[in-house]
């Protein structure tokens, strides 16, 4: 739905998600950073209460990415998750070149957005692996560590509890460095907070 050159991309239930994922990410790279860090001499908070919000915040992903998961099941949203294999690398390479070289010498953007295509091709396959595997992983190994008792005592001789944890600060990891990306893509474009303004009122321009 359009009006005045504005695409209405973002409904209530998604911005809702939006905020609550956001929150519930950056307290778990926060605490995750303090557990995986802290000593005697470094300690952004104390550790009791860094695995206490670390927690908090788990469920608080889990349950807001149930949320994106129903929301996309019953709604339009799922169709811009759709993968569409055909012609990929040539649409990668397009949107490669032009945020490395194209943009920068005001190109048109090669995939514009509209009403049927929210993503570009390098987002669009970045938010599949982030939002069907990396967050699908971190929150399973999550619940592992807080369930110990669910996790295999021993692979090849190497602790289940290691092999676990190891995956899930990996998997943490790597979403952070896409959260990095993500807010640094979403400030490209005409005006660098165009995009912010849109995840807040819903459309965009």
């Amino acid at each position: 739905m359009g009006t005045e050159g504005r695409i209405y991309l973002y409904p209530k239930w998604l911005r809702a998600w939006h905020g609550l994922n956001a929150l519930g990410i950056i307290v778990l790279i926060f605490t995750g950073i303090n557990m995986q860090y802290a000593s005697p001499d470094f300690q952004l908070m104390r550790f009791d209460l860094a695995i206490r919000f670390h927690n908090i915040a788990g469920v608080l992903v889990a349950v807001s990415y149930l949320l994106f998961f129903i929301g996309n099941l019953v709604s339009s949203n799922g169709t811009f998750y759709q993968i569409k294999l055909k012609g990929l690398r040539n649409r990668l390479f397009l949107q490669i070149r032009y945020y490395a070289y194209g943009m920068f010498k005001k190109e048109e953007c090669p995939f514009p957005v509209s009403e049927k295509r929210k993503f570009n091709p390098l987002q669009k396959y970045s938010y599949i692996a982030v939002m069907y595997v990396f967050v699908p992983l971190v929150i399973i190994s999550g619940i592992a560590l807080l369930f110990p008792e669910l996790i295999i005592t021993e692979v090849y001789g190497v602790s289940g509890v290691f092999l676990t944890a190891l995956l899930h600060a990996s998997v943490g990891f790597l979403i952070s460095i896409f959260l990095i990306v993500h807010v640094y893509v979403a400030s490209v474009g005409k005006s660098p907070f165009k995009n912010y303004r849109s995840i807040i009122t819903g459309w965009h321009e």
